[in-house]
C-alpha cells in the first residue's frame, strides 16, 4: 500500500478535502491521511511515499523532518532542500535567466546587525550604500519586502527619500529588497501543480484578504498563452511542484511579482470555490501519479532545471581531468 500523507498546520478545508478527494478516488494500493510524526530517527524512513508540505516554513522541526523523509525515499512536495535554499532575490536572477520579466530589483543589507556581529564583521560592505544609485536605477515608488518573507509582512510601499529610510529603520535584522513598483492594469495569481497543471485566477491585491478573487477580469487568449508559458518557465526552473505565481501587467508585458509561494493558500473561504475544487481535484491527481512513481529504495524528489543544469555542467567540467587521469594511469 502507498500511502499519500499531508503535514499541516492550522488549516483545515484544503487538507480534509484533498484526503477525502484521493481515497474517493479509489485508486488500487494508494490511500491518503494527515501525517502523523512521533519520534524522528535519523536516516529511518516514513510510512509515507509521498508527502504533501504545507507547514514546514513556519515550524523548523518539521522542515528537518522532510529532509530526512526525503533522504530516505519519501517523495516530498515540494522538495525541502530547495525550499530551504532558495528566497525571493536569487529566484528574481533565475526568472531572469528563464527569460521571465521580473521588476528591477536591488538587495539590501539589514539596517540592524545580526546577533554576535559588530562593525568589522562588515570590512568588504561600502558604507554608506550608494543610495542614489538605487533610487536612479528604481525610480519611485519603491517597494521594499524581506528577501526571503512572504504573508505580506514588512513590506512597505514608499514614494521618497524620506519614506525609504523611515521603512528601512523598522526592518531590524531583516535583509530586504527594494523594488521597482509596477502600476498595473492586471494582475493575476496563478496556481501551478505538477509543472503542467496550471490555473489562472483574476486577482485584485489592493481588496481585503476575503475580496481578493473577487475580480471578473479575463484574460486575453494571447496574454493566457503567455502567462502559462511563465508559470511555466518558472516552475521548472525553480523545481516547484506546487506553488503559485502572482503577475501585475504593465502595457501588455506580464512582470512575475511573487513566486516564491511553496505553500500557498488553498482556503475556500478565500480562494472560492471553484479555484479550491480546482486545486484540490489537481492536487490529488498529481500526489497520485507521484505515489504511483514512487520507488523503494531510491530518491524520489524533484529538481529543478537551475540545480540540474548546476551539476550537468560540473560533470561537463570534470569529464577532461577525469580523461586525462585515466591517461596518466
Amino acid at each position: 500500500m502507498k500511502k499519500i500523507g499531508i503535514l499541516f498546520g492550522m488549516e483545515r478545508s484544503f487538507p480534509k478535502a484533498f484526503i477525502d478527494r484521493v481515497n474517493e478516488m479509489n485508486v488500487d494500493g494508494i490511500t491518503a491521511e494527515p501525517v502523523s510524526v512521533d519520534v524522528v530517527q535519523q536516516a529511518v524512513g516514513t510510512p509515507y511515499a509521498v508527502i504533501i508540505d504545507r507547514i514546514s516554513q513556519d515550524v523548523p522541526f518539521y522542515r528537518a523532518y522532510l529532509k530526512n523523509a526525503a533522504a530516505a525515499g519519501t517523495a516530498v512536495i515540494n522538495n525541502p532542500f530547495w525550499w530551504s535554499a532558495d528566497e525571493k532575490f536569487i529566484n528574481n536572477s533565475i526568472a531572469i535567466a528563464a527569460g521571465v520579466p521580473v521588476p528591477k530589483t536591488v538587495l539590501l543589507p539589514s539596517f540592524a546587525r545580526p546577533d554576535d556581529t559588530t562593525d568589522a564583521s562588515f570590512s568588504n560592505l561600502a558604507f554608506p550604500l550608494s543610495w542614489q544609485q538605487i533610487f536612479d536605477y528604481l525610480g519611485f515608488p519603491i517597494f521594499m519586502k524581506p528577501h526571503a518573507g512572504g504573508g505580506w509582512k514588512s513590506v512597505f510601499k514608499v514614494n521618497n527619500v524620506d519614506e525609504v529610510f523611515h521603512a528601512y529603520h523598522q526592518t531590524g535584522q531583516l535583509v530586504m529588497m527594494a523594488q521597482e513598483a509596477i502600476e498595473f492594469e492586471e494582475y493575476y495569481r496563478i496556481y501551478c501543480i505538477g509543472r503542467k497543471y496550471v490555473r489562472i485566477m483574476p486577482y485584485e491585491p489592493r481588496n481585503p484578504h476575503h475580496l481578493r478573487y473577487v475580480c471578473d477580469k479575463v484574460p486575453t487568449s494571447e496574454m493566457e498563452k503567455m502567462l502559462t508559458d511563465y508559470v511555466l518557465r518558472l516552475n521548472n526552473a525553480l523545481g516547484y511542484d506546487f506553488n503559485t505565481v502572482e503577475f501585475a501587467v504593465r502595457d501588455g508585458v506580464p512582470y512575475a511579482i511573487d513566486f516564491c509561494n511553496p505553500a500557498p493558500d488553498a482556503d475556500v473561504h478565500s480562494v472560492g470555490q471553484e479555484n479550491f475544487n480546482w486545486v484540490v481535484e489537481h492536487a490529488a491527481k498529481y500526489a497520485i501519479e507521484r505515489a504511483q512513481q514512487h520507488r523503494d529504495g531510491q530518491m524520489n524528489l524533484t529538481w529543478g532545471d537551475f540545480v540540474k543544469r548546476s551539476v550537468s555542467d560540473m560533470e561537463k567540467a570534470e569529464s577532461p581531468k577525469k580523461a586525462a587521469k585515466s591517461k596518466k594511469a
